[in-house]
């Protein structure tokens, strides 16, 4: 049998890094066929209507109020990432109309609070021709944890950058 010398822990600034290389390789999705009113110049002019936001996961690890709080974020920040996407769009909080995009924040809460933890932000784009897209990213809890109150807004920014 070989004895292989036993690993060195980690530094806490080694660690602090590995955890920052990990939030930048985050794992990212959007479907492989885009539909074609996904472009620039259809989002930019795009009336967008944010839906209730979800808390998917394991959403007991926050209390109710905390629970209320991070869904008025999400809403918030996710419609202020994409005002600030596109400028020229128009964000409404009243009915649908025929040519609105509906957009659902969803956060998939981790099965537990653990710093080397991750989540998934997520922004589902239902568009009135009857397509769908998701566009999701992961992130670490401890890159979320330094944002603190901003956590949602920078999640939805970086969603919002990888949008046509």
């Amino acid at each position: 049998m070989v004895r292989l010398p036993h690993p060195r822990p980690l530094s806490a600034a080694a660690a602090l890094a590995l955890l920052g290389l990990t939030a930048a390789l985050a794992q990212t999705s959007a479907p492989a066929t885009l539909p074609a009113a996904w472009t620039h110049e259809r989002l930019s002019q795009a009336t967008f209507v944010i839906a209730d936001p979800e808390i998917r996961g394991n959403a007991g690890l926050v209390n109710d109020s905390q629970r209320a709080g991070i869904l008025k974020a999400m809403r918030k920040d996710s419609g202020d990432a994409l005002k600030r996407r596109y400028p020229q769009a128009v964000l409404s909080s009243g009915a649908i109309s025929s040519n609105a995009i509906r957009v659902t924040p969803v956060m998939e809460a981790p099965a537990a609070l653990r710093p080397w933890s991750s989540l998934t932000a997520s922004l589902t784009f239902d568009l009135p021709e009857g397509s769908t897209v998701v566009v999701k990213q992961r992130f670490s809890l401890l890159t979320l944890w330094q944002r603190g109150s901003g956590a949602a807004n920078f999640a939805f920014d970086q969603i919002a950058n990888r949008l046509p």
